[in-house]
């Protein structure tokens, strides 16, 4: 029996070695997923660290369809962020590659590896402009005011 066709959302963000290459690489290796195609992809976008250091951020959201479930998708975008040197030394510490779940389709899930929807996805600007410009319909007025005073430049 085919597993169930799921959209879900994943944010790209990198801020050492060359992160524009960094977020564009891994929106090729997401794509190269077996079980994944992607739909969509935003533009990229700049940003300061959020409770963080180092080099300005460069950040993208990509829509895809899957059929993996959530937890092999998580695993399978591990492998991406490990294969492009991703260590994790600490929370929010700079990073060559970071890759989360946004979304999973409509699912709620709150495991200790994973948590959809993102749990802070709405307070921060470099993940809701990007998705507002491949889905508007995800983001409201009202959440682009919250974070407005975030600077965030699309390039």
């Amino acid at each position: 029996m085919a597993r169930a066709r799921v959209n879900a959302f994943i944010a790209l963000g990198a801020n050492l070695g060359d992160p524009s290459a960094s977020v564009a690489r891994a929106i090729l290796d997401i794509s190269a997923i077996e079980g994944v195609r992607l739909l969509k992809r935003s533009s990229l976008y700049r940003s300061a660290p959020v409770d963080s250091s180092g080099p300005d951020y460069v950040n993208a959201v990509v829509e895809i369809e899957t059929t993996l479930s959530a937890p092999n998708l998580l695993a399978a975008l591990q492998r991406i962020e490990h294969l492009a040197g991703r260590e994790r030394s600490s929370r929010n510490a700079p990073r060559t590659l970071d890759l989360d779940v946004l979304t999973y389709g409509d699912a709620r899930i709150a495991s200790a590896a994973l948590v959809v929807p993102h749990p802070r996805m709405n307070e921060r600007a470099f993940v809701l402009l990007p998705l507002a410009e491949i889905a508007p319909q995800r983001v409201t007025a009202a959440q682009l005011r919250a974070v407005q005073g975030q600077v965030v430049n699309r390039f």
